[in-house]
């Protein structure tokens, strides 16, 4: 009893425990029940999917601000609302990454599994680093803040531009590296060949693994931006992490529904940058004008509005154009 009051980065033990053993049950219906057999997710399971996590996100916010108070709870829903969107952009590079490697739906549920796994442990990693950074050197706010008003305005000024998977240095370092085949072998990230140079038995990396390989690679880019934008909202390192666990664990059946409607929401890009420069700048602000912390409800408010005027425009603007095959 007296090891799980212990606090730790903030927080008792127990609520660190609490929140990973939600986690892990989720994990482990997730794979070793309901996907236990590789098979298509269609568009109404992953819509139904998505609000369940949705759902159990921001349950877990309601609990957070009946234990904690308004303001966690608040910072909170606002980090849970802020990484949610953020992850919507990252589904659409994550649909040209599919796409480039020509992986089926059937099998891109297990790559998105595992990648998840992957996000969580990176994730970790670099909030951890952060919330160092920021208790030790408390101007690294600042810079974090004019990092998010630069990536802003650089976001609205390409919002039109696709990323080139073709042309990452990841990738081609990785087939430069490694033996990779230039087809799939079912649902194998990696399966053994023959040799072509010594006709000896090896392993052989497949389009699969490649693909995951890309997919966190690409999460770690998209991580740079979120994660400054949390600790922006709260330095907190539980709701940091929370927060982004919660909304990254629904990005799976995010996925599937998003995928086939990627130019719907063709100007939501615009929006996030507008709201990267919104968190980035009222930290600059308020502190230059001597207001203080800023209100926890009106950022929740501003968000939401900024993000609401994003889909509703984008909707508005694609209205007439067919949903993607």
């Amino acid at each position: 009893m007296e090891f799980l009051m212990l606090d730790w980065l903030g927080k008792p033990v127990w609520m660190w425990l609490f929140f990973i053993t939600i986690v892990l049950a989720l994990l482990v219906i997730d794979l070793g029940v309901m996907h236990r057999k590789e098979r298509e997710i269609g568009v109404r399971e992953s819509l139904a999917m998505s609000a369940f996590y949705v759902a159990l996100g921001l349950a877990f916010g309601g609990w957070l601000w009946w234990y904690a108070g308004a303001d966690a709870g608040l910072s909170y829903v606002t980090g849970f609302a802020i990484e949610k969107s953020l992850a919507m952009d990252n589904v659409f590079v994550i649909a040209m990454i599919f796409g480039y490697f020509g992986i089926p739906r059937l099998h891109q549920y297990r790559v998105l599994f595992w990648g998840i796994l992957g996000v969580i442990v990176l994730r970790a990693v670099m909030i951890g680093f952060g919330a160092a950074a920021v208790q030790q050197w408390g101007w690294v706010l600042y810079l974090f803040a004019a990092f998010l008003i630069v990536t802003g305005i650089k976001m609205w000024l390409t919002a039109d531009k696709q990323y080139d998977v073709g042309g990452s240095p990841v990738l081609r370092w990785v087939r430069r590296c490694f033996r990779v085949t230039d087809t799939l072998h079912g649902q194998n990230f990696w399966v053994k060949l023959p040799d072509p140079a010594s006709g000896k038995a090896a392993w052989f990396m497949t389009p699969l693994f490649l693909t995951l390989v890309m997919i966190e690679f690409v999460d770690v880019v998209f991580a740079v931006d979120s994660v400054p934008a949390i600790f922006a909202i709260t330095t907190d390192p539980f709701i940091v992490y929370t927060s982004n666990i919660f909304a990254i664990l629904g990005l799976r059946a995010l996925y599937f529904a998003l995928a086939a409607m990627v130019e719907r929401f063709h100007y939501l890009k615009y929006a996030l940058s507008v709201l990267l420069v919104f968190i980035g700048s009222k930290i600059l602000l308020a502190d230059a004008l001597g207001l203080g912390k800023f209100p926890p409800a009106a950022s929740l408010g501003i968000t939401f509005a900024i993000l609401a005027g994003g889909v509703a425009w984008s909707l508005w603007k694609t209205r007439e154009k067919p949903a993607a095959a």
